[in-house]
C-alpha cells in the first residue's frame, strides 16, 4: 500500500478503452494543477495505454500499483 494522499478518486474498472482514458482526462481537468488523482483501472489493455497517454499529456504517473490479478490503481498528479 501506499501513504500518497489522493484529491480526487476515479473508479475506472470495467470501463473500456478508450472511454477509461477520456473520463480520466476529464476528470483531469476539473482539477488544479498539482492535485493527485487516484484512478482504478482492469488490468491489460487499460493499463498499458492509459498512464501512457497521460504522460503525453505531461501528467505524471506518481505510482502503478497491482491490487490483484484483474485490478491496477495508479496514482496520477496534473
Amino acid at each position: 500500500m501506499t501513504d500518497i494522499k489522493p484529491d480526487e478518486i476515479l473508479d475506472l474498472k470495467g470501463v473500456q478503452c478508450p472511454f477509461n482514458y477520456v473520463k480520466t482526462k476529464l476528470k483531469l481537468e476539473t482539477m488544479q494543477s498539482g492535485q493527485i488523482l487516484e484512478v482504478s483501472l482492469d488490468d491489460g489493455e487499460a493499463i498499458k495505454n492509459v498512464p501512457q497517454s497521460l504522460k503525453q499529456d505531461g501528467h505524471q504517473i506518481l505510482l502503478q500499483e497491482k491490487l490483484n490479478e484483474r485490478f491496477w490503481k495508479i496514482f496520477v498528479k496534473k
